[in-house]
């Protein structure tokens, strides 16, 4: 497969009160995920990338291609734009078999007859699909359907994938499995990836980096490990499961003061005095019925207004005039005998507390 160079889009459009503006750059072999809550515009930048949605301003480019460009007035139309889009339903024909499939996106962009069922073939063995290759679409397992919407757009000649809830339509019990055999694959094709979702766990777990999109604009994007370690919203520490807060760091050296609303933390923060955010994840929490003898330098009482249940563990949620949420295996939930309205002593230690600006 020809490499073809990292995929680059600045992307702005408004559809009455919405608007995007948002920029994406994906290098070759990497895959980007896309996060935000519902109405953000994840699959509207996903679309806008792939033509189907105009640009008000903008960009779009594949190596030395470019697709879109409102200063120079290029739009490329959708089926000359070498991308491969997979959508959450798979968008397969169900009149089709799994062959006929692959072979309409191997022909879509022109291509004689030969040279379309050459590369169609070609790609139903490649993703482990010959054995079915006469199977109608309804006769598929979701996974099977994902592996067929990605030889159809790979069958094209695509140098890009754009990925639309790729999981979406799949059960608990396949996810797993799916989402595995996807990264992979991915792994092994080495095209710019975009794909969108709303479960942290497909984005940890198949993509480089992550870009939050917040209200249709990038809040936060990086590693996946930046992410975890400094979130800058609560969208983010939400995502992730994270406790944060911003607060005001007291002058001094070594063990500092930082004020969230009524409760001090005291935390190991450098530089200057001022605004700056906390994380620190819910199995840094300690939960005790008594007030602790041990080291922890942050230690007030709160009261329980949530809990929930968690592989495992208990997801104990407190009001101590910030909203603390801690981690506590299911043994210590019940001999703490965890109730709504409780008080309860919570304990973090400085060093779990990540501060930064």
């Amino acid at each position: 497969m020809v490499m073809d160079g990292p995929l680059r889009a600045r992307v702005k459009l408004s559809r009455g009160p919405f608007h995007l503006d948002a920029a994406f750059d994906v290098g070759v072999g990497e895959v980007l995920a896309v996060v935000g809550p519902s109405g953000a515009g994840k699959s509207s930048g996903l679309a806008a990338i792939a033509g189907l949605l105009g640009l008000d301003s903008g960009r779009v480019s594949l190596g030395d291609e470019v697709w879109s460009d409102t200063d120079s007035g290029t739009d490329w139309p959708p089926y000359r734009r070498r991308v491969g889009f997979v959508h959450q339903d798979y968008a397969l024909f169900p009149h089709l078999s799994v062959l006929g499939n692959i072979l309409y996106g191997a022909r879509a962009r022109g291509g004689s007859r030969n040279a379309s069922q050459t590369r169609a073939r070609e790609w139903l063995d490649r993703l482990g699909l010959r054995a079915l290759a006469g199977q109608p679409i309804a006769a598929l397992s979701g996974g099977q359907r994902q592996r067929v919407a990605l030889a159809r757009a790979l069958a094209s000649g695509a140098g890009a994938l754009l990925l639309d809830e790729p999981f979406g339509s799949l059960d608990v019990s396949t996810r797993a499995a799916v989402r595995r055999e996807l990264g992979e694959f991915l792994g092994e094709v080495q095209l710019p990836t975009v794909f969108v979702t709303h479960d942290p766990t497909d984005a940890l777990t198949l993509a480089d980096r992550i870009a939050i999109l917040e209200e249709g604009k990038v809040s936060q994007l990086g590693p996946c490990e930046e992410l975890l370690a400094r979130p800058q919203t609560s969208f983010v520490a939400d995502l992730f499961g994270l406790n944060f807060y911003r607060g005001d760091m007291e002058a001094g050296e070594g063990l500092r003061e930082v004020r969230v609303g009524p409760v001090t933390f005291h935390v190991l923060g450098k530089g200057n005095p001022g605004p700056v955010m906390l994380a620190f994840p819910p199995s840094a929490v300690t939960l005790s019925l008594d007030k602790p003898a041990g080291s922890a330098q942050n230690t007030f009482q709160g009261i329980v207004s949530e809990t929930h249940p968690l592989p495992e563990k208990m997801r104990v949620v407190l009001d101590c005039g910030v909203t603390v949420a801690a981690d506590v295996v299911r043994e210590a939930a019940l001999s703490l005998g965890l109730a709504h309205w409780q008080r309860m002593w919570i304990s973090i230690k400085a060093t779990a507390i990540q501060v930064y600006s």
